[in-house]
């Protein structure tokens, strides 16, 4: 008896093993597979429930800290397109960039004696990125078990999918408007002129009435030279469209015609849909909204709509504004004794600023009624 009882105790333990590898295993190669007893189960077969109350699946909390800062710059892949200061943040929180002061005055051929002694004024740009934090999401312990699906996976993407989707928003606002070290950086802004018959179109954006005149070529053209009058770079500029502008666009002859024949040089991969007059153009749900006033305001994401508002096209040149990423964090309370389930939430810190206002322009709508 106590040999059987010592070979059964061996099969336990070994079982026990295996399962432990295989979940590593699984988990390494992103299958998400576990090994118990013989079996194996996937994420995509319901485990009885006695084997998952045995084996509780941690949430790979690093894991999913790297794909919140994967899919950042995939679902925002114009934050690609600007000056990386991530180099410059400090302990996550913090951008502190060292500015070289004014070159020093050379003289030819110097007869004047004592030389002038100046001394070098370097200064410091620093601004604090913004934090962006989901609210905390209760799942109850009867939905581990009991649901067919792994809602604990669908509520962190949601979550991730948020964050990206509003540190997005924000950092095209921060790259038209930044204030740091108390001065207001803002771009340039020059309106639609819905081309020579000033064709007008309905307002578009979420409370918005009334028309504005159409986005045309003749725009995306009066930003380019705005930035060649400036000496910006003609190389790496972008032009970022909500969708309703940018079919606004592609309504000109000249431009179906030539998309129909080559593609508009489209390189999807990167996000880009179509170049012209030296912009690569992509696209997005919503871009920016400006008050009508004589001079347009920037309205910030999140703010209630109001009737006056106008959608806005943002240009720049890839070195005029900077993006820095500081921490992400993934927190976790599992089993929680007070709300007998999982909490989760995660922190994002992301910032931005123009460094050059010169290349930077807004194309806003023009109000007409």
């Amino acid at each position: 008896m106590k040999v059987l009882k010592r070979i059964k105790w061996g099969a336990v333990l070994f079982n026990l093993l295996m399962a432990l590898m295989m979940g590593v295993a699984g988990q390494a190669l992103g299958l998400n597979a576990y090994a118990v007893a013989g079996t194996v189960f996937t994420a995509g077969m319901v485990m009885p429930k006695e084997i998952k109350m045995a084996f509780p699946m941690a949430v790979q909390v690093e894991m999913w800290q790297s794909d919140f800062i994967e899919n950042l710059f995939s679902d925002n892949p114009f934050m690609n397109y600007s000056f990386n200061g991530d180099e410059y943040v400090l302990k996550g929180k913090v951008v502190h960039i060292p500015v070289v002061g004014a070159k020093p005055t050379i003289t030819k051929n110097n007869t004047s004696w004592p030389l002038t002694v100046t001394q070098r004024a370097d200064s410091d740009i620093v601004y604090a990125i913004d934090v962006y934090s989901t609210g905390a999401i209760h799942i109850v312990d009867a939905d581990k078990v009991e649901l067919s699906y792994d809602k604990r996976q669908s509520v962190i993407e949601e979550e991730s999918s948020a964050l990206n989707e509003t540190a997005g928003d924000w950092m095209l606002r921060d790259w038209f408007s930044k204030t740091i070290n108390g001065d207001t950086v803002t771009g340039q802004i020059i309106r639609t002129t819905g081309g020579a018959d000033a064709t007008a179109v309905a307002a578009h954006l979420p409370s918005a009435t009334g028309n504005r005149l159409k986005f045309v070529k003749a725009d995306l053209k009066a930003a380019s030279v705005l930035m060649n009058k400036a000496k910006i770079s003609k190389k790496d500029r972008y032009a970022i469209f909500d969708s309703e502008m940018i079919s606004q666009l592609q309504d000109d002859p000249d431009l179906i015609k030539r998309d129909g024949v080559n593609g508009g040089e489209v390189n999807l991969k990167e996000g880009v849909i179509m170049k012209l007059y030296g912009f690569n153009i992509m696209e997005r749900a919503e871009v920016l909204r400006f008050t009508n006033a004589a001079t347009p305001v920037v309205v910030d994401p999140g703010a209630a709509g109001a009737t006056t508002h106008n959608a806005g096209v943002l240009c720049w040149q890839k070195n005029a504004v900077e993006k820095a990423l500081g921490e992400v964090k993934f927190f976790e309370n599992v089993d929680d004794a007070t709300y007998q389930g999982d909490v989760y939430s995660a922190l994002l810190r992301v910032g931005g600023r123009i460094r050059r206002a010169a290349g930077v322009v807004a194309i806003v709508q023009a109000a007409t009624s």
